[in-house]
């Protein structure tokens, strides 16, 4: 009876098990989103055609939009990885973070992410947001403490860390950016091409106008000599390379058989 249930609004247990899983995963790139659908067909409805995933998380959403949640889809800040997470719709991201961190660790989280949106590179010093912990509301916090959490908050993926720095990870951005755009309305950047909220990205040295670097990516693919889209100065960054979903499965496949070889080698 799997198949009488396919009109958009109705839920079958193909899509309750994926909205199930990507619950326990928080956020998923575009490879995995796919994957987790293939196998959740395989599961509970073999001999059905594969809806297209737009159509396929469409229809979800249309059951989950009473509810104010949503699946969205966002890119990676560093080099545009599609990405896929349950946004609740209703509350702030910090809010709902409280089922999983105490008072103060979330305190912790809210001096980072300020730290992080006032800077110029969107990243915020391990150092620095440490120097804040004597400031946290709650139960006092040891340094070494300040440190687990802000493990926690990467192994969470709400935040990124680069050699000792942090940002914003792509899910805390597709969750929060209406809180932050409240909470922190003059501090907020956004992309010039995208007209999204911009953590990292590259700025016109000129009119400073700033862009994501996939938006720069694809903005400048194939001009040899890029100009501002705002000033025309030239504009004098590195131009990266647009995200190629083909060169992403290539290099996990060679990653998974490296393993699997050195697993057989031992």
């Amino acid at each position: 009876m799997q198949g009488s249930a396919r009109r958009t609004g109705a839920m079958t247990d193909v899509h309750r098990r994926f909205l199930q899983l990507l619950m326990t995963h928080g956020v998923l790139e575009e490879w995995d989103v796919k994957r987790l659908q293939n196998h959740c067909y395989k599961v509970h409805d073999c001999n059905a055609p594969v809806d297209k995933l737009e159509d396929f998380i469409n229809n979800i959403n249309s059951v989950l939009e009473s509810l104010y949640i949503e699946i969205k889809k966002g890119v990676t800040e560093d080099d545009g990885r599609p990405i896929y997470a349950l946004v609740n719709l209703a509350t702030t991201s910090v809010s709902k973070m409280a089922t999983d961190f105490a008072e103060n660790e979330l305190d912790l989280f809210r001096k980072a992410l300020e730290l992080i949106i006032d800077s110029e590179t969107g990243f915020a010093s391990s150092t620095n947001i440490l120097n804040l912990v004597d400031q946290l509301k709650g139960k006092k916090m040891k340094k070494k403490e300040a440190e687990q959490v802000l493990q926690k908050f990467v192994q969470s993926k709400w935040l990124i860390e680069k050699e000792g720095e942090f940002t914003l990870h792509g899910r805390a951005i597709l969750e929060m950016e209406q809180y932050i755009r409240e909470t922190h309305p003059d501090a907020v950047k956004v992309c010039n091409i995208c007209h999204g909220l911009l953590i990292q990205g590259q700025s016109c040295e000129t009119c400073g106008i700033r862009m994501h670097l996939p938006c720069v990516a694809k903005y400048f693919q194939s001009n040899a000599e890029p100009h501002c889209p705002h000033c025309n100065d030239y504009w004098p960054h590195e131009i990266p390379e647009v995200f190629d979903p083909e060169k992403q499965r290539e290099a996990a496949a060679s990653k998974s058989s490296q393993k699997s070889m050195r697993s057989r080698q031992h």
